[in-house]
């Protein structure tokens, strides 16, 4: 089935990453849904955008674009100029054939890249949660 899914892709013209890269990528680069949304906020306005238009047009508030910005940053998939605007860059081009694979994915099966994301952080938060956890020796 994913050989099929990324031949596919390969016909259409979408990016040319493997489904499983592109898996890999989404639970490694997005620690929200929100942080993905602005993502794809970013590249389909095309230009640079002001913190406080993100937070109107996502409808989030301004700790979770701040964050999200952040790990968008650090993912190099975004850069922040001098005057604090915030514009779509991937820092390569397997970055942003990574971004095409995932939009495309989104676009076709949000739950699926909803529930990677979600599952991905919430393996971090269950291992923080057994490290507290009372054992019977």
């Amino acid at each position: 089935m994913a050989t099929v899914l990324y031949r596919s892709a390969l016909l259409a013209g979408a990016a040319m990453e493997s489904p499983e890269h592109i898996t890999r990528f989404i639970a490694g680069s997005f620690r929200s849904v929100w942080a993905l949304d602005l993502l794809l906020l970013l590249k389909q306005r095309g230009g640079p955008c002001q913190h406080h238009e993100l937070v109107t047009l996502l409808r989030a508030s301004e700790l979770v674009v701040r964050h999200s910005l952040a790990d968008l940053v650090a993912s190099g998939l975004v850069v922040i100029d001098e005057e604090e605007y915030a514009l779509y860059a991937p820092a390569s081009e397997r970055l942003r054939d990574l971004v095409e694979g995932t939009q495309d994915l989104y676009a076709r099966r949000p739950d699926s890249v909803r529930r990677q994301i979600v599952s991905a952080n919430s393996r971090g938060l269950s291992a923080f949660a057994d490290a507290f956890r009372l054992r019977k020796d």
